[in-house]
């Protein structure tokens, strides 16, 4: 509230106070915060519930007995960092999991893209309202489509990943070492029917995002690997974080990635190596744990962006009925059992699951990753993490807690889903 409210709330005197209590304006909590200065009332800070690691490996274990080979996940709070491992990163070597190692982490991207947007937004160099075709003249079908609609998925926008990976295994080797332009993603999109008018509703889409990579490289002159490296990866000093397209390998220590196949039984095919053309500015940085963990969390401290643009980015709509789950300008709010919200974006790519959220504060953060995708209870085991790491260990149940409602975590909505998948 503001300043000036607070001390003219601070001077009621107590007769004032009984008064409004009794008439049901002032809830009680404000009345004791309004005692007289000499006597103030004892306030104690809610308690930030330790994360329970228990519970996180819980989720890798389920994540690999969903179908991963390897799980891991990494959290750091105000008490330090602590992370878990599970499985292997390399099937053929053996080699386990390792949490030092470098993954791809798919729409996670999408938050980076936004950020390097945002700040040119802040420099002047575009309005988040305008047409895209102001900048990108005849490139949409459409002047309404505005960027702000590019950064909500609220463009109408088709997703052209639905039918490049109708068939999940020939989809991916037919685009494995292919390297598209820009313009040809848009025009797979602009060859199918918009899914909603613009600005109308929720509507998840990949174009948006490569539409954003055109942004970028259309207003700064030069490649959205520059801007990242400039405006991201150097100031935060993300040593494991890189977009190397249209190279196809992940440097240095790294886990591998392995997409199920649509056949329930067929074997899981290796999908480390690929351009990731198909996504670019949509899905292509590679990065580790601890540095999904530093830009989270430098994020939401304001140290990337204003409070203004901060305030744009966290205000959310709805993606789905439960309530529970937002989006906002390139980043998703999940409001978890404890009432806790927190900010970040899932990602999925061939072969790799990605969460990677934090606390609106920035003190808490959570990364996590299973080295597996096209299965999607895999997925959402994986999302378990989340509950575990910031509401800390579930209450222990009543004993005559038939008709209770289910503990915490108990229900686990499925993952929202950044690609199309099969299983």
């Amino acid at each position: 509230m503001p300043l000036t409210s607070h001390r003219r709330r601070l001077t009621l005197s107590a007769a004032t106070l009984v008064t409004a209590l009794a008439a049901g304006l002032v809830p009680a909590t404000t009345a004791l915060a309004a005692e007289p200065a000499a006597r103030p009332a004892p306030t104690t800070a809610p308690a930030t519930p330790a994360p329970d690691m228990d519970g996180v490996a819980a989720a890798l274990d389920a994540a690999m007995a969903n179908g991963a080979p390897g799980a891991m996940a990494r959290f750091a709070g105000p008490d330090g960092v602590r992370s878990r491992t599970a499985g292997v990163r390399d099937r053929e070597t053996g080699a386990p999991m390792d949490i030092h190692a470098r993954f791809r982490v798919g729409s996670v991207s999408k938050t980076f893209s936004t950020v390097v947007l945002l700040q040119l937004v802040q420099e002047g160099r575009l309005e988040l309202d305008q047409p895209v075709n102001r900048y990108l003249p005849g490139l949409l079908p459409d002047d309404r489509i505005t960027v702000r609609h590019l950064l909500t998925h609220r463009s109408g926008l088709s997703d052209y990943t639905n039918a490049m990976f109708a068939d999940t295994v020939p989809g991916f080797e037919a685009v494995r070492n292919r390297v598209f332009t820009y313009r040809e993603l848009v025009g797979l999109s602009l060859a199918e029917p918009r899914t909603t008018e613009p600005g109308v509703s929720y509507r998840y889409s990949n174009t948006n995002f490569v539409v954003v990579g055109m942004l970028i490289e259309e207003l700064t002159g030069r490649p959205v690997a520059d801007a990242y490296q400039k405006r991201i990866f150097k100031p935060l000093r993300l040593r494991g974080t890189s977009y190397v397209h249209p190279d196809t390998r992940i440097a240095g220590l790294h886990a591998r990635g392995y997409l199920h196949p649509d056949a329930a039984g067929d074997p899981l095919v290796d999908s480390t190596e690929q351009t990731v053309s198909w996504a670019q500015s949509a899905g292509a940085v590679i990065s580790t744990p601890a540095d999904l963990n530093t830009f989270t969390s430098a994020l939401m401290r304001g140290r990337l962006l204003s409070p203004a643009m901060m305030d744009a980015m966290t205000t959310v709509t709805p993606t789905d009925a439960t309530n529970t789950r937002f989006y906002g300008l390139g980043l998703r709010r999940y409001d978890l059992s404890c009432g806790t919200q927190v900010f970040g974006h899932t990602g999925t790519v061939q072969g790799f699951y990605t969460y990677t959220f934090s606390t609106r504060d920035g003190r808490r953060s959570l990364s996590a990753v299973a080295n597996t995708s096209n299965h999607g209870a895999a997925n959402t085991a994986l999302g378990g993490t989340l509950e575990a790491a910031f509401c800390g260990k579930a209450p222990a149940a009543a004993p005559s807690a038939r008709t209770a409602a289910p503990a915490r975590g108990a229900t686990v909505l499925p993952a929202e889903r950044d690609l199309p998948e099969r299983h």
